[in-house]
């Protein structure tokens, strides 16, 4: 599989904010009160990039529906310091029929000026620990390609690629690429066994 390399993903519209200097990170589980920053987040990658496939930001009550749904099921972590939140992670149903159950699909978004800090791999190794103890036993994660640094931390977490959707999203006036990725997370030959 051939992932080309690609600019930062903020590399659309106005410059990056400056790194931010992080204090003491915490990871926890979110709380729907987390909506508004999450949104801040997540609202320059729909706005800017072909990260995510949105072309319409969601509005915080939208986030916090989003937020309670993974709650209920799955999971959804923040990672904050004393300036607020700086990135989140979260997991979803992989598909609807009962056999996929097991599975997960799984998303990391770092702020602005908090990425290439760490942040998404502890949240990430957060995330993960948390889905194996409900009894989940793979991850799945779609990338828009190029993306050089979300495929980066996707390996470097233990992911490893298992093929593209070619032009399978138009978003800017082009057709983008996504790779898929999977990620064991507990014995595989043990039957699975919900927490």
């Amino acid at each position: 599989m051939l992932l080309r390399a690609r600019p930062a993903p903020f590399a659309v519209g106005p410059a990056a904010p400056a790194a931010r200097t992080m204090g003491r990170m915490e990871l926890r589980l979110a709380t729907p009160d987390d909506a508004p920053a999450v949104q801040a987040i997540y609202r320059p990658y729909v706005e800017r990039t072909a990260v995510s496939f949105e072309t319409e930001a969601p509005s915080a009550d939208e986030m916090a529906r989003r937020i309670d749904k993974a709650l209920s099921r799955w999971s959804w972590v923040v990672a904050e310091d004393d300036a607020g939140v700086l990135g989140y992670a979260y997991a979803g149903a992989f598909a609807e029929r009962a056999a996929y159950g097991w599975s997960v699909t799984c998303s990391v978004y770092v702020g602005e000026g908090a990425q290439r800090r760490g942040v998404g791999r502890r949240l990430y190794d957060d995330l993960f620990a948390r889905l194996a103890a409900r009894g989940f036993c793979r991850a799945y994660a779609g990338i828009a390609l190029p993306n050089a640094g979300s495929v980066g931390l996707h390996t470097a977490v233990g992911f490893t690629p298992v093929g593209v959707y070619h032009r399978v999203g138009w978003k800017f006036g082009r057709w983008h690429d996504v790779g898929w990725f999977e990620r064991a997370l507990r014995d595989e030959d043990a039957p699975p066994t919900r927490v």
